[in-house]
């Protein structure tokens, strides 16, 4: 069980100026619920680095807010933000992780079927990335199965390798890798 006035007291100096609004706690809270509820106990041998990791790329991908979002612009200019598919959407990035393109919002579908029992057609309604339970489960899944970009954690965090630099791979190539690996390191040290 993560001791939650440890963390926050860590995240609140080091990451949110002091201050944290009651819509972060929620949010990052919740995060750690669903962590605890499905994803720790199946990988005790992580420690804190899967943890970790997953909140620094929501810190960066949320803007800050621990809430799963809309990607501000909703994909104006980018492939993934033009009409696709038989639905006629733009699977532009929504949640905390900011899913995109058509065919990841697929595999998000079926893998919250498949491994939790719960129902989302995100293809047809991809709005429901905005809901916590599915956006926290898609993050946390999709991060640590690699079905985002083809690599998931246990690549770049396991009993010999620690390259939050590159694990930026599992989301976005590595647009910003430096940036979040700092976040990593931060959410790292409040968990320890």
């Amino acid at each position: 069980m993560i001791d939650r006035k440890t963390f926050f007291d860590s995240i609140r100096a080091s990451l949110f100026g002091g201050t944290l609004k009651q819509s972060q706690v929620d949010g990052v809270d919740y995060l750690l619920n669903v962590w605890e509820r499905h994803f720790e106990i199946p990988n005790p041998r992580d420690g804190t680095k899967w943890l970790s990791y997953c909140m620094a790329t929501v810190y960066h991908e949320t803007a800050q807010t621990m809430q799963p979002i809309e990607e501000y612009g909703q994909g104006k200019g980018k492939k993934y933000g033009q009409p696709a598919g038989p639905h006629g959407h733009c699977y532009y990035g929504r949640g905390h992780v900011q899913l995109t393109w058509e065919e990841n919002y697929l595999k998000a579908e079926k893998n919250l079927k498949d491994r939790y029992g719960v129902e989302a057609k995100l293809h047809k309604e991809p709005h429901r990335m905005l809901e916590h339970e599915i956006s926290a489960l898609v993050l946390y899944d999709g991060m640590i199965h690699g079905w985002f970009t083809g690599v998931g954690l246990p690549k770049y965090f396991n009993a010999t390798v620690e390259d939050p630099v590159n694990a930026r791979r599992i989301v976005n190539a590595l647009d910003k890798a430096e940036l979040i690996a700092g976040y990593y390191g931060k959410f790292k040290k409040a968990l320890a």
